[in-house]
């Protein structure tokens, strides 16, 4: 996926802070991305591509790696949050705060949900988006992840 799947102004998001912009569709991380992301992050440690050492731990499987499940972030923010109509490009600016509250253990699916905390604008210029994202594990209480997530574009 490019980037997000509609579009709106800079007024209707304005108006949208403190308020859920929307939820992705569920995603699957299976032994095959995390096998992959293991291999391209060159972390190669044994509770995410050892089912057999890994099971013998309080996991009782693989989990995906923190980082892993954080990356999918984008995926899941083009799904569910628009862009700002005129934007030439947008960036991640970083984070605010940022907990891997929960492992995510192997063939789980997870999900984001995006609240939009804070929106300013400088229209013709720029702009900055502070989310307040959960990403959630299915059929599981606790979130894998709770962030304040901050992202800028460029008109």
């Amino acid at each position: 996926m490019e980037g997000p799947t509609r579009s709106t102004s800079i007024e209707a998001l304005t108006a949208k802070v403190g308020q859920e912009l929307g939820t992705s569709e569920w995603f699957l991380i299976d032994q095959p991305m995390i096998d992959a992301f293991a291999q391209l992050t060159q972390d190669q440690y044994f509770i995410h591509i050892d089912p057999a050492r890994a099971g013998a731990t309080q996991f009782k499987s693989t989990i995906a790696h923190g980082f892993l499940t954080l990356s999918m972030l984008s995926v899941m923010a083009y799904q569910a949050c628009p862009a700002v109509a005129g934007t030439k490009t947008q960036v991640n600016y970083g984070f605010n705060r940022l907990r891997f509250i929960a492992p995510v253990p192997v063939n789980s699916r997870i999900r984001g949900r995006f609240v939009l905390k804070a929106f300013d604008a400088q229209p013709g210029v720029r702009w900055q988006a502070t989310h307040d994202v959960t990403v959630e594990v299915e059929r599981q209480a606790k979130p894998a992840i709770v962030a304040e997530w901050l992202s800028a574009g460029f008109f």
